[in-house]
């Protein structure tokens, strides 16, 4: 028997075989995002080796989950198959149940814009309300990270780098995660000294409703 198989005729030991091998869950979820060069890949995880990322990808290809896109510009970029697109509510709320216990960074850790724009797909896979009945866009920034997401209904678009026509920008600074976890309201966050909020300050409250994550402490 594989080592790396649990042995167990299930979906869920089946999806565990899957998805289990180190990176493989971040580079679905950057993947989430759009194709991307192997490069690009390597650069968004600076604790990757270049045998590491090679050998996720061939897994990740061989299994059907990630395939090879050749264009004349950029050359060869990696992007989900159909079924790998699967996984976005299955990455979401994972993300979203791992964010509840998340407060400040452990010594090591680093933010990502990847990680900022999956934060709002999670963070809206929990709203209070729909989103507005005409497409909104939010853009929040960080250490010279930006990612945005568009928002109408109880539908949202995310991505990396800055929107065209951001209706809100804020700062993710120290204390937003206070903000979304409801541990600040819309005007002590906006008070606060460095932060940042443009554009259409009266939809910051919206923002909080959309995009809320409680933080869980442990027991």
């Amino acid at each position: 028997m594989d080592k790396r198989t649990y042995g167990q005729f299930c979906g869920l030991t089946r999806g565990a075989d899957l998805l289990g091998g180190r990176w493989t869950l971040p580079i679905v979820r950057d993947l989430l995002l759009g194709p991307a060069r192997f490069g690009e890949l390597q650069a968004a995880f600076p604790g990757i080796s270049t045998a590491q990322l090679t050998a996720r990808l061939k897994e990740l290809e061989a299994e059907g989950i990630v395939q090879r896109e050749v264009g004349e510009m950029r050359g060869v970029r990696y992007a989900l198959t159909s079924w790998g697109r699967q996984l976005e509510p299955v990455i979401t709320a994972l993300g979203r149940w791992g964010a509840m216990r998340m407060d400040v960074p452990r010594e090591g850790e680093i933010v990502t814009a990847a990680g900022m724009a999956t934060m709002l797909r999670t963070g809206f896979a929990g709203r209070a309300a729909d989103g507005p009945a005409l497409p909104t866009t939010f853009e929040i920034f960080a250490d010279g990270l930006v990612a945005h997401g568009t928002v109408m209904g109880d539908l949202i678009d995310v991505a990396v780098g800055p929107a065209d026509a951001p209706d809100l920008r804020l700062s993710a600074g120290d204390h937003f995660r206070a903000f979304v976890a409801g541990e600040l309201t819309a005007d002590e966050y906006a008070a606060l000294p460095g932060v940042t909020v443009e554009g259409d300050a009266s939809l910051l409250p919206m923002f909080a409703d959309l995009f809320r994550v409680p933080f869980e402490p442990a027991a």
